[in-house]
């Protein structure tokens, strides 16, 4: 390796891609086709980026299989932040396991922290933890131990752990100092403000209040009933009773739960739960089945009781009954909270992440774009949807995954 691919090498290492560009700019052998690809992507150029990583790894040689996994490894990359979710991920597997083999052991930790990062992104909560528990943070770079600290503090995050959470940060601040890449800083700063930012609403006592992500994790560790409308679950002491695909249930039990300690008045409930104005003797008959299902969902937490003008919540315990919202509260919210990330996402890259069809999201996205919540830019398939930052919008709570706390 020559004096000025590894000046180049050490310039991306520290952040610095025009350093990197002045030095190999004008060569076209290989190594510097894959240099100048990393740098076109630190400055946001990923599609002329990807052109250049492939062309580095077809010229190297077919005995430099580990110059050709760290072309792979930096493709993914790329396909990760343009949010490419249908990237081949066997390609990351096979060049992780490669850079392992031949022992370069940072650039196996940072394949597997993308392949975390994907897990994370869809939801796969589980997967993501398996994969950042294989790797060790005290043999990696800072810039590294930074990047898997910010996995961990989102995997605490989807579940709910403020203190894990919390720690997490803490170690990506003091690995972002020691590499001092701005870029990095920048990302570890937007990732404390999630931290702090407002993460839902409670509903209770006829009042509503906004809270952090640790207010959150406070109310559903207090044993109080609480009807969770940002996952469309009740639950209480670890209990959780689904009602995610039974929206009218979920409507008749929001509505008791806002109401109590006093009743929920059978117009009130006809109206959250059937959109009737005016009911007949047809939409009554309605109500008393769909009371009798929700009273039959909710046995194991509380009873569904009749009262003269309508239907109370009686928890099991002597608990309290309490509503948890979004902070915003928008029609398709799922769709909001992954833009809300700050990247641009294809609408097949949203059905991935949200397990839907593309057309799905493509009608939610027509409608939000009619409102002025999002927007787009190019043309055919290489259209992106972006959002403006919404203050205080919730992105942990409704993201796709396992329900929090449970």
């Amino acid at each position: 390796m020559d004096s000025l691919i590894t000046a180049a090498a050490l310039a991306l290492a520290a952040g610095d891609p025009i350093g990197a560009l002045k030095r190999v700019a004008l060569r076209n052998d290989a190594q510097s086709l894959a240099l100048r690809g990393i740098a076109m992507a630190q400055l946001g150029e990923l599609a002329r980026a990807k052109a250049l990583l492939r062309e580095a790894a077809r010229a190297f040689g077919p005995k430099e299989a580990i110059a050709r996994a760290r072309c792979a490894v930096a493709e993914a990359e790329i396909a990760l932040v343009s949010r490419d979710l249908a990237w081949p991920t066997k390609t990351l597997d096979g060049a992780r396991a490669t850079l392992e083999h031949r022992g370069d052991r940072a650039n196996a930790a940072h394949a597997g922290i993308l392949a975390a990062r994907r897990e994370l992104l869809l939801g796969h909560v589980d997967d993501a933890e398996r994969t950042l528990a294989g790797i060790e943070a005290v043999t990696l770079p800072p810039a590294l131990q930074a990047e898997r600290a910010l996995v961990a503090m989102g995997l605490a995050m989807r579940r709910l752990k403020t203190a894990p959470a919390r720690a997490a940060l803490a170690d990506a601040k003091t690995a972002a100092r020691a590499a001092r890449i701005p870029a990095l800083t920048a990302e570890v700063e937007n990732a404390a403000r999630m931290l702090s930012a407002p993460a839902a609403r409670l509903i209770a006592d006829g009042g509503e209040r906004t809270l952090r992500l640790d207010e959150v994790e406070a109310v559903l560790a207090s044993g109080s009933l609480v009807v969770d409308a940002c996952r469309n679950v009740v639950r209480a002491n670890g209990t959780i009773v689904s009602l995610s695909t039974r929206p009218v249930l979920f409507a008749l039990a929001r509505a008791m739960a806002e109401a109590w300690p006093g009743d929920a008045a059978r117009t009130e409930l006809l109206q959250r739960a059937f959109g009737a104005r005016h009911a007949d003797e047809s939409h009554r008959a309605r109500l008393r089945v769909e009371v009798g299902r929700l009273r039959a969902a909710l046995r194991p937490l509380a009873d569904v009781t009749a009262t003269r003008r309508g239907f109370v919540l009686a928890p099991r315990e002597e608990r309290g009954v309490v509503v948890l919202a979004p902070p915003i509260e928008e029609r398709h919210a799922e769709v909001l909270a992954i833009l809300a990330d700050g990247e641009a996402w294809s609408s097949s890259a949203l059905a991935i992440a949200l397990g839907t069809s593309s057309r799905t999201v493509q009608r939610a996205l027509e409608l939000l774009a009619s409102s002025g919540k999002v927007e787009a830019f190019g043309r055919g398939r290489a259209r992106r949807w972006t959002t403006p930052s919404v203050p205080g919008f919730p992105t942990a709570l409704l993201l796709p995954g396992p329900l929090p706390g449970g």
